[in-house]
């Protein structure tokens, strides 16, 4: 089993460490600074201390939890990392088959660690790049990271109506990881939905690269100039920009 525990532990410190100067602005969130990134992701982990900590059965959404900051006021290190601790220790005392609302598939305590460990991945990222830092994910979480997204993605209400307008039913995209065992088909589907496989497999358009470039692509945080492109590629850009998160 994976351990989402000490990963989520080790992401949000390494966040909270390059949020020294807030005033940076991020490029890959356009409009927001650092200040605005680290209020985000501190603001999702009390979300989700919220959500199962009172074993929430229907919808709430982030900002209605109280964020411990007064109005207007943004989010620093500390702040950062007093959200993250308690939020390791709801999940750590939280049944793993607990009943409670997400907005995946799966509504079990077990969605949320594995949720909250990618927001911190990526979001980590973010700063990363806005600080000039050239990123790194190891191939182990990036591949997670890469089923996590396909997972999710067809619940996503707000992805599945901008991938409905594609018009491109039954067109396939193919991942392939250049450095390590990872290979993803994604077919589109009806209404916006999509479904996936692992494996290799030939696709309308067919990416390939590093597995960390490929979950930040997925995530619109690379470009596919970034990586090798076989096939469609105006599909490619075309579904990238519907599907992002």
């Amino acid at each position: 089993m994976t351990d989402y525990h000490s990963q989520i532990e080790t992401e949000a410190a390494r966040l909270a460490a390059l949020a020294d100067d807030l005033s940076v602005p991020v490029p890959t969130c356009p409009g927001w600074t650092i200040a605005e990134l680290v209020t985000h992701v501190g603001q999702t982990h009390r979300w989700a201390v919220h959500m199962l900590r009172n074993r929430v059965q229907e919808r709430v959404w982030s900002r209605q939890v109280p964020s411990g900051l007064a109005e207007g006021q943004s989010g620093d290190a500390a702040w950062l990392a007093a959200g993250a601790a308690e939020l390791l220790e709801v999940l750590r005392e939280t049944d793993p088959s607990m009943r409670v609302w997400t907005w995946g598939p799966d509504q079990r305590a077990s969605w949320w660690p594995r949720r909250m460990l990618f927001e911190l991945v990526v979001h980590r990222v973010d700063a990363e790049l806005a600080l000039g830092a050239d990123p790194e994910i190891p191939a182990g979480t990036a591949i997670d990271g890469i089923e996590e997204f396909l997972h999710n993605l067809p619940s996503a209400a707000w992805v599945t109506k901008s991938l409905a307008q594609l018009g491109a039913e039954g067109a396939t995209i193919h991942l392939h990881a250049s450095d390590a065992d990872g290979e993803w088909t994604i077919t589109q589907g009806p209404a916006g939905k999509i479904e996936w496989a692992r494996g290799h497999a030939k696709g309308d358009v067919a990416v390939q690269g590093p597995v960390s470039e490929l979950l930040l692509l997925l995530y619109g945080r690379r470009s596919p100039d970034a990586l090798t492109v076989y096939g469609d590629r105006p599909l490619l850009d075309r579904w990238l920009s519907a599907a992002a998160f």
